[in-house]
């Protein structure tokens, strides 16, 4: 680490950086400060300065075992003297065979088919395909709609920006663009809340109005990610797969936020008891080391796909089924199944909940909520990104905030003075900007 710490970042490629590569959701006119970042350890990112941050963000979800993993190191380097990439039509290789074997192991029961892809948008366009397919080869071509939930989201690419919400979404200059579907109000009771059972009625007629159109119904299990942070009732989710099977719709569960043990389970199904026909992962799946995904479907879904017009699923992305990506997702797979995950698990949780709990009682707080290895703060107004993320800095650690909210999904190998500091830090920033307002 301490020859990365002599790479200093010249001004000249930051002036670069600035004016010409564009970072996610930011201006480039305008663009939001970006600090500069050699080598990673553990969980902390180590700036050119030297200054080290605590990451609460696991890089969006992904580096669940913290960074520089001396497995995950061993086993790309094993992968890069063999191969780092073939194209994967006509052929196949023991990385990709031994990754989908552990997928149909350990995800939920009757999800038996798996399509390897290279991100999590390309996983949701590839299980929306599938459920049109389905559907087409079952003589039902006009039902080519989808039914969702309002707050969520499940990617940036087109088939993905438009079963996120349109209105209150990030994608909503895009909706006269995009293919219209059918949204419905999220849930509104919390997770371990209960519904009565005509609180649900409304599924039923939202169903009987549009399950006509519709191939399937996409969500984000227990866990509605970038389009809130909102952690609901396992009910919800049980109704939604009921009336799925009475309607003959497919149920798809985009756990590429959620999978892999971050809300307490393996995947965020296992909460409801319920298994989807058609299960999205990505994100953590090779513990933050390359991007890939994986699209996972029923044994009838794939048949009744290859019975249709097409006699093939009707998608292939070139980079699918990366040997070296599936080698390295298979130890990371490995590492989290042998390490003691679920009590990891429950004492960031408890963690989380003793060190955001003081943020309740401030003004310009709305909420905050845990689950797993998740904590948001939501405020009442939007975070100033740049000011708060310069707070973060200055104090050592690595937050990320989003609209109105400040969350954070840290590494599961993080120690409890470093998950203390994270918590604090989020609940002084709290306070800070409270003593403003006031």
């Amino acid at each position: 680490m301490s020859d990365n710490l002599s790479n200093h970042f010249s001004q000249k490629l930051l002036d670069f950086d600035r004016n010409h590569i564009w970072h996610p959701y930011t201006s480039l006119i305008n663009p939001l400060p970006t600090y500069p970042i050699v080598c990673a350890e553990g969980v902390r990112l180590i700036m050119d300065n030297g200054k080290q941050l605590i990451d609460g963000m696991s890089s969006w979800w992904t580096a669940i075992h913290g960074y520089n993993v001396p497995e995950l190191n061993q086993v790309a380097n094993e992968q890069l003297q063999k191969m780092s990439h073939v194209m994967f039509g006509g052929i196949t290789h023991k990385p990709a065979i031994l990754l989908c074997q552990k997928l149909v192991e350990i995800t939920p029961k009757g999800l038996e088919k798996v399509f390897l892809a290279d991100s999590g948008s390309v996983s949701v366009e590839v299980a929306l395909k599938m459920a049109i397919q389905f559907q087409h080869s079952l003589g039902q071509p006009q039902k080519n709609k989808f039914m969702t939930i309002r707050r969520g989201y499940h990617g940036d690419t087109t088939g993905a920006m438009s079963v996120c919400d349109p209105e209150g979404g990030m994608h909503h200059l895009f909706r006269d663009f995009l293919p219209k579907h059918f949204f419905i109000e999220k849930p509104q009771k919390r997770f371990g809340e209960t519904y009565e059972e005509e609180e649900l009625f409304f599924l039923e007629e939202f169903f009987r109005l549009h399950s006509h159109q519709c191939a399937g119904f996409i969500l984000e299990p227990i866990v509605q990610g970038a389009g809130g942070m909102w952690f609901y009732s396992s009910q919800f989710l049980k109704k939604i797969k009921s009336l799925c099977e009475v309607h003959n719709m497919l149920l798809i569960a985009d756990e590429i936020a959620t999978g892999f043990g971050r809300t307490g389970k393996l995947f965020a199904c296992e909460h409801a008891g319920i298994s989807p026909d058609i299960l999205c992962l990505g994100k953590a799946l090779t513990g933050g080391y390359m991007t890939l995904a994986a699209t996972i479907c029923t044994q009838r879904v794939a048949e009744t796909i290859c019975q249709g017009e097409a006699g093939v699923f009707m998608h292939g992305p070139t980079f699918m089924a990366n040997p070296l990506a599936c080698a390295i997702a298979s130890k990371s797979i490995e590492l989290l199944l042998k390490s003691d995950w679920q009590s990891k698990i429950l004492t960031i949780e408890k963690e989380l909940k003793q060190g955001l709990n003081e943020a309740k009682t401030l003004e310009n707080v709305k909420d905050v909520r845990v689950l797993g290895a998740i904590g948001v703060i939501e405020l009442h107004q939007p975070v100033n990104v740049a000011h708060a993320q310069k707070f973060f800095v200055e104090k050592g650690v690595w937050i990320r905030p989003f609209r109105n909210l400040i969350y954070i999904m840290p590494p599961y190998i993080i120690s409890q003075k470093d998950l203390r500091l994270l918590t604090s830090t989020m609940v002084d920033y709290c306070q800070k900007i409270n003593t403003l307002v006031n």
